[in-house]
């Protein structure tokens, strides 16, 4: 919306209805409104205009309420009664724009208030944690634990002790009775990550605890019924190691009730500047360093292939709002690694000027989108410019 004129995004985008500003500056005065959003919520809109020194409007400040998000507000006892805070995933952190991972939330909500266990693959990095926590949020376990267990992290020897817990006197050290991560998660889910590094042995008796519903603690003699949601993710093709004997088939089987797989970032092109758009602004606050995208470091960016994925992309521009001093990040503040690594660039002639190069990259993408997109407008908004801009790059290109 930022740079766009008001009236666009009311008649254009159907951003919400009824607007208030019109209202605003012609009776200089306080206006509240009813109105719809494009979301379909229903809010009241108080508009407030500030006056400059001639009594015109200078600006106006919008505070706009509705009963979505009215409940999710504590009040200021339920603040003073709180004993911690808990970090809750909210269904605007998954950033996306693609038809693949649009496929991918609708599957996680239709799986969220499921008890049968859920399968999340794809490549690492691409944020199957991330939507572990999203189906756990969207779920009727939501006010109760999340429990993340990383099966690569945890020695054999302990893991059925990290998992069950045990009794005391279980084995040497154990002088008090512990509960494991199948206990801090009653109730709740327990998100199995890494799950194709789970030791064999290990894999019989959590086999027994996600089918039976039950462990036992190590050293006891007595089962624990267990209340909880299983998720397990993997980054490795787990049919084929059930297949080649490197996982057991009847956990695999157990475990993959339901499975959503997560699409690489090179095959959701659609997502990458909403993705920079988010890491930019949150890496900014965070660092408090505000910092923008040249339109040439943003095609660059756009030409890679990503291999680390939406992890990668993080950590990238990260290091980009730590590192660059000026306020815009160009191509020069780039890794020379992102140039050897983007196809565009290798097939550019080696010894083109940067200008050259840069219009090669700047030409087979627009030919790209507009072959992929069609119209200007999803061109458009698929590479993060204005529409205007679309259609004259296209103009120029295919003329």
């Amino acid at each position: 919306m930022v740079g766009l004129p008001f009236w666009e995004i009311v008649q254009k985008h159907a951003a919400w209805n009824r607007p208030a500003l019109p209202a605003v500056y012609k009776h200089k005065r306080p206006v509240k409104q009813d109105q719809k959003t494009y979301l379909g919520l229903d809010v009241l809109t108080i508009a407030i205009p500030i006056l400059d020194k001639e009594g015109e409007v200078e600006y106006v400040v919008l505070s706009i309420r509705d009963d979505f998000h009215k409940g999710q507000i504590p009040s200021l006892d339920e603040l003073d009664e709180q004993q911690e805070v808990i970090e809750e995933l909210r269904p605007e952190d998954l950033i996306y724009h693609s038809a693949a991972m649009e496929q991918v939330v609708q599957s996680a909500r239709k799986v969220g208030n499921l008890s049968a266990p859920c399968l999340l693959l794809g490549e690492s990095g691409c944020g199957k944690s991330l939507l572990a926590k999203f189906i756990h949020a969207n779920s009727t376990r939501q006010e109760k634990p999340f429990v993340v267990v990383n099966c690569a992290a945890i020695p054999e020897q302990l893991f059925e002790s990290e998992l069950f817990g045990h009794v005391k006197g279980a084995f040497s050290g154990a002088t008090n009775v512990r509960g494991g991560l199948f206990a801090k998660a009653e109730g709740g889910t327990l998100f199995l990550d890494e799950i194709s590094e789970l030791p064999l042995p290990m894999q019989a008796k959590l086999l027994h605890a996600v089918q039976e519903m039950e462990y036992r603690p190590v050293g006891s003699s007595q089962t624990v019924k267990a209340n909880v949601r299983i998720l397990a993710a993997s980054n490795r093709k787990l049919e084929r190691m059930a297949a080649d004997g490197a996982f057991r088939q009847d956990l695999f089987f157990r475990l993959n009730v339901f499975d959503i797989t997560i699409p690489p970032l090179r095959e959701r092109q659609e997502d990458l500047i909403p993705l920079l758009c988010y890491f930019l602004n949150h890496y900014g606050k965070k660092h408090g360093r505000g910092k923008h995208l040249s339109p040439e470091a943003q095609i660059l960016l756009c030409q890679h292939s990503w291999p680390g994925n939406v992890r990668e992309l993080a950590h990238l521009v990260e290091r980009l709002v730590v590192t660059t001093d000026e306020e815009t990040i160009t191509v020069e503040h780039l890794p020379t690694t992102l140039y050897q690594a983007s196809s565009p660039l290798t097939e550019a002639p080696p010894h083109g000027s940067l200008d050259a190069i840069m219009a090669e990259v700047e030409r087979k993408l627009i030919l790209d989108s507009v072959t992929k997109q069609g119209s200007t407008r999803k061109v458009a908004a698929t590479l993060g410019i204005s529409q205007s801009r679309a259609s004259r790059l296209i103009r120029k290109y295919t003329a």
